[in-house]
């Protein structure tokens, strides 16, 4: 069942399931909870209590906000751990990983640890060398169509890029919701406003992070030209032991929606290790 949290003068939506230790699951720009319909029942059925929330201007969420940092994010998803009643795991996708670090950093007594999915955690650098990387051009020049343009079709062939190889079983209607989606009114302008943000907030609070932290990502991922060299640098800026990476083989921008069974695994293990 939906439910809503008023914060920062909007509502923000999201879905409660399961019983216990409580797990917080917010998306990627341009997409929904659903993006975790696979990664929420091995956690349920593990013994949490999962969380999985609509971003501000995503999903079910409202509307109109006055930004839509990563810092504003990551004050959403304390506000809702602490309305659930916290502590939490937070798990965050692309500009969510970088919300949830700045979370973990600046509200220690709410959050025992995070996992980063494919994060925008730290200020990007575009070297010449990137681009000679097909699939890195190909989701650079979809990516800015869609920023530019606020093209639901450039968004579709970013995400036919972002999944290379192994789509999921309901790829095709999928697409058709993540379209319908973003053509109600407001919610194309908060994908495009979400593409205006820079890391910058998120990376200068990795090395304030004191809990675990799980990095994972995919070989493929267009949005890197080298996924595997992003996720280090995030593990080396974060205080010495705390963070560590995992990189899942053939896998692009959501390594949770592609390879589900291998990313809760991973998070399983990681969750068990912080709780012992």
């Amino acid at each position: 069942m939906t439910e809503h949290l008023t914060v920062d003068g909007g509502t923000i939506a999201y879905e409660v399931t399961g019983a216990g230790p409580l797990v917080v699951l917010a998306h990627g720009m341009g997409d929904s909870r659903e993006a975790y319909r696979f990664l929420t029942p091995p956690l349920v059925a593990a013994g949490y209590r999962v969380a999985a929330v609509d971003l501000r201007g995503s999903g079910e969420s409202s509307v109109g906000w006055a930004s839509y940092t990563r810092a504003d994010i990551a004050g959403d998803l304390v506000a809702l751990v602490d309305h659930l009643g916290g502590p939490a795991v937070l798990v965050g996708h692309s500009i969510s990983g970088g919300a949830v670090t700045i979370a973990a950093a600046t509200a220690p007594s709410s959050i025992t640890a995070v996992v980063e999915l494919a994060p925008f955690t730290r200020t990007q650098q575009i070297g010449l060398g990137d681009l000679r990387v097909a699939r890195f051009r190909r989701g650079m020049r979809h990516l800015l169509g869609t920023a530019l343009f606020g093209s639901t079709g450039q968004w579709r062939k970013y995400l036919t890029v972002a999944y290379p190889g192994r789509k999921p079983a309901d790829w095709d209607a999928r697409l058709d919701q993540i379209e319908a989606m973003l053509r109600e009114p407001g919610r194309m302008k908060a994908l495009q406003d979400m593409g205006k943000t820079t890391p910058a907030d998120a990376g200068a609070q990795l090395g304030n992070v004191r809990c675990p932290v799980l990095v994972v990502e995919g070989t493929l991922d267009p949005d890197w030209a080298s996924p595997q060299a992003e996720g280090e640098a995030i593990v080396a800026a974060l205080p010495a032991e705390v963070g560590r990476l995992e990189m899942i083989d053939g896998a692009g921008h959501y390594p949770h929606v592609q390879f589900p069974d291998q990313v809760s695994a991973l998070v399983l293990s990681f969750l068990d290790s912080v709780r012992a």
